[in-house]
């Protein structure tokens, strides 16, 4: 079937929620063959991951407490953009808010759907090497703390399941591949 045999059209939109990070819709489609269904929609405006590797060739990562999952989780560092922002430069502030380090290069590395689904929210990630430290500021509800990784320990890391996130896998399996070509 072509793409346009396959849509759904929307009927209407109520909005469920809508709090400070996301919007819960409900969505009232049209079926191809006129059935009708509706449709949960999460609405989030994007977030950045960033893998940031050291002179030393160690990937930095944070070590926050995720409520939703009631645990500890080990992440790149990563942020939500503010309406409007520029996807490097929300990397750019998140990467220092987070860990307090500044990088002098910046790569684009790829954008993805978190969970097509439900959701429209895009991650974008970025590679940042030239690593200056510097203080750490994170959010009043962020406590972080920052650590780095061998190649050798995120690769176990990716083996062993110590890596719970979307964003940290795609990255990290990303930087773990680039990282064996070498």
């Amino acid at each position: 079937m072509a793409s346009s045999e396959v849509g759904e059209k929307t009927l209407g939109v109520t909005t469920v929620f809508s709090g400070r990070v996301l919007t819960v819709e409900l969505h009232e489609v049209e079926l191809p063959g006129g059935r009708r269904t509706s449709r949960e929609v999460v609405r989030h405006p994007g977030a950045v991951a960033v893998v940031a590797e050291t002179d030393e060739g160690h990937v930095v990562l944070v070590d926050q407490f995720r409520y939703p999952i009631g645990r500890m989780s080990k992440e790149v560092p990563a942020g939500k953009l503010e309406p409007g922002e520029d996807p490097l430069a929300c990397a750019k502030r998140e990467l220092e808010e987070e860990t307090g380090y500044r990088a002098g290069h910046w790569k684009f590395v790829t954008r993805f759907f978190t969970s097509p689904g439900f959701s429209d929210e895009v991650m974008y990630v970025y590679y940042a090497t030239g690593l200056t430290p510097g203080a750490s500021h994170p959010d009043e509800d962020e406590f972080l703390e920052v650590s780095s990784m061998s190649p050798k320990e995120v690769r176990h890391g990716l083996a062993s399941g110590l890596f719970c996130d979307a964003k940290t896998l795609v990255a990290l399996q990303w930087w773990a591949g680039r990282r064996s070509e070498k």
